[in-house]
């Protein structure tokens, strides 16, 4: 046997971060110390899914591998962000892990960002999902036995009945055919509550949807605003 390999998996609680790390468990190569998430500070709660910390925490158990998070201020720009995930990629380095992995699937400016990133602080980076094609990785991850709920969507993009929606067969087939089936372009996102990873299953109650509204501007300086819909989990 070779060289084992110490790593932290950047993990999000959603489908493509458990199907990558489903798939990099079964390589005797990697030696998975953490799971790695951001939160945001404020909310309690995983940066961008809106999942709460506790059943953050209780996916982690459920798996086996202790978190880390990374608390991030809702106000944070990308300077601060950076300086934060380089701290704690920092003290990751320090404890012997040279390496990391990523659920992205075909996000090339993405992929090119963390690698620089990483690259400067000595950390290698793998992608077990990477240029596969998304309908048959999500029908992958369905039949492995694994069970997700949508959390949040882009409402430029689907409507607030997709929220809450447990990923079957018939989830999949009422998808637009603008929508990747992985919601790789930010469509969608998911919390993994059950599968071949977890001893138990995570209990939660679907709580109140919300649609939350921020502002940007666009490349010519001009002010947008974009929404999203949550579906609130509630820890039982």
């Amino acid at each position: 046997m070779g060289r084992v390999i110490p790593a932290y998996f950047n993990w999000s609680g959603g489908k493509d971060s458990t199907l990558a790390l489903y798939r990099i468990l079964q390589n005797p190569s990697f030696d998975i110390r953490y799971l790695l998430t951001t939160l945001n500070q404020e909310a309690d709660r995983i940066s961008m899914h809106g999942v709460r910390r506790e059943l953050l925490l209780r996916q982690a158990e459920s798996i086996g591998i202790p978190t880390k998070t990374i608390e991030l201020p809702s106000s944070s720009d990308m300077q601060a962000y950076e300086s934060v995930m380089n701290t704690a990629i920092q003290e990751l380095k320090s404890e012997g892990i040279v390496d990391c992995i990523f659920g992205d699937i075909f996000l090339e400016d993405l992929r090119t960002y963390r690698e620089r990133k990483l690259e400067e602080v000595g950390i290698s980076a793998h992608f077990p999902l990477w240029k596969e094609d998304t309908g048959n990785l999500v029908h992958e991850f369905v039949n492995s036995g694994f069970k997700t709920i949508v959390v949040c969507v882009d409402s430029s993009k689907l409507g607030k009945e997709f929220v809450g929606r447990v990923i079957d067969a018939q989830f999949l087939a009422d998808l637009p055919e603008t929508v990747d089936p992985c919601g790789e372009n930010g469509e969608f996102h998911t919390f993994v509550f059950d599968g071949p990873l977890f001893s138990k299953p995570i209990e939660f109650e679907p709580g109140e949807q919300v649609l939350k509204t921020y502002e940007s501007k666009n490349k010519d300086g001009e002010a947008i605003s974009y929404g999203f819909w949550f579906q609130d989990l509630i820890p039982v």
